[in-house]
């Protein structure tokens, strides 16, 4: 590193002390960092074990989302993408308007479809099961990373299948992972508020671990600022470590900025720049376990996404063509970005672009073909 450590708080030379000698930071360690306004010396740490990890390496990848349908049984508060079935402006993807979309629209071959939607009343598991091989048929270089612990567990309800028989039956069908979507908090108090209708934090957790058993790697997301403590913020953190502990099955941790417009939690300020880097560089810091900290340029805007690059962030995520959940809740982001944009963000943070799968295995491309190296 350009110089030692340095700090006008107290609280963080003990928790440097750990960081520097690979010991594991405890929840009174990740409260210290939350509560210190010394962001500088809290990112110092993180990117010290950033590049202890990853040198100047900085991961993406060229992915499309794909939204089936926006219909939703669910009425979370801190959702503006669902809607009930019968309201203005639903949509469900027919199987072949669903394949049409992963082909449209962009020049460069992708390696991940992103498959996430609504909780839908009426589409039977098959519906997910022919969408799924459907997609594998058509193309069969991609990676389906598809369905968030929420909509396994809703699948599983509604097919009368146990969670294990569900991932079975999607892994059959083509699912190579998991996103880490609808994760959000995990404290039962905050869980009432924003999202009562899905399942709880111990149920999100272990369909995690039923999948990872079954040998389907996942990400694992937290939903912040919103009405969470920094003590709910630990919670979730030491959680998710305690599983990955156990499974070794997440891939990536994402920190996702909560966008209250055109939400019911609208009269919620917007997170802060400060806060968004802050919990890049803690995630870096206390999940020890985790390989990757992506700083999810969609929420957080590229700009600050390229500063998190300094502050613990490893993955600047990919060219995420058409997202559709965020920008409903007021995102002003593009709605995708150029595969040479993103290497250029990479590259002016003074850091080097590699392209990737969804398995981190390094990519080689032309324009419109790619090989991976396995």
């Amino acid at each position: 590193m350009p110089h030692a450590f340095q700090t006008d708080d107290s609280r963080l030379p003990p928790i440097a002390e750990k960081v520097n000698a690979r010991e594991r930071l405890e929840a009174e360690d990740a409260l210290a960092l939350y509560r210190s306004a010394d962001i500088l010396a809290i990112g110092w740490l993180a990117n010290s074990v950033r590049e202890r990890l990853h040198g100047d390496t900085t991961y993406f990848n060229v992915n499309r989302h794909i939204n089936p349908t926006n219909v939703c049984v669910a009425a979370c508060r801190l959702c503006a993408f669902g809607r009930k079935k019968d309201a203005p402006g639903t949509y469900t993807m027919a199987l072949e308007e669903a394949w049409e979309t992963a082909a449209s629209g962009y020049s460069e071959a992708v390696t991940e479809f992103h498959i996430v939607g609504g909780l839908h009343p009426d589409l039977p598991f098959s519906y997910f099961l022919d969408l799924i091989s459907g997609l594998k048929q058509r193309f069969r270089k991609v990676h389906l990373k598809a369905f968030t612990m929420v909509e396994v567990a809703y699948l599983a309800k509604r097919a009368k299948l146990s969670i294990r028989e569900t991932l079975e039956q999607l892994k059959l069908a083509g699912v190579d992972s998991l996103p880490g979507g609808g994760a959000e908090i995990f404290a039962e108090r905050v869980r009432a508020i924003i999202c009562d209708h899905k399942i709880d934090g111990s149920q999100w957790l272990e369909t995690a671990r039923i999948a990872h058993d079954l040998g389907l790697r996942s990400n694992a997301t937290m939903l912040y600022g919103h009405v969470e403590n920094e003590e709910d913020r630990v919670d979730h953190l030491l959680k998710l470590r305690a599983l990955q502990d156990e499974t070794n099955g997440f891939q990536t941790f994402i920190p996702l900025a909560f966008h209250p417009d055109n939400t019911p939690l609208q009269h919620l300020p917007k997170t802060s720049g400060m806060l968004d880097i802050k919990n890049i560089a803690i995630s870096r810091l206390v999940l020890d376990n985790f390989a990757h900290i992506k700083a999810y340029w969609q929420m957080m805007t590229p700009k600050i996404a390229q500063i998190s690059l300094r502050f613990g962030a490893d993955d600047i995520d990919g060219t995420v063509i058409e997202e559709k959940i965020y920008h409903d809740a007021g995102a002003t982001t593009p709605q995708g970005m150029r595969r040479q944009e993103l290497v250029r963000l990479i590259e002016e943070a003074g850091r080097i672009a590699v392209e990737r799968d969804t398995l981190y295995h390094p990519v080689t491309r032309t324009e419109t073909s790619f090989t991976v190296a396995v």
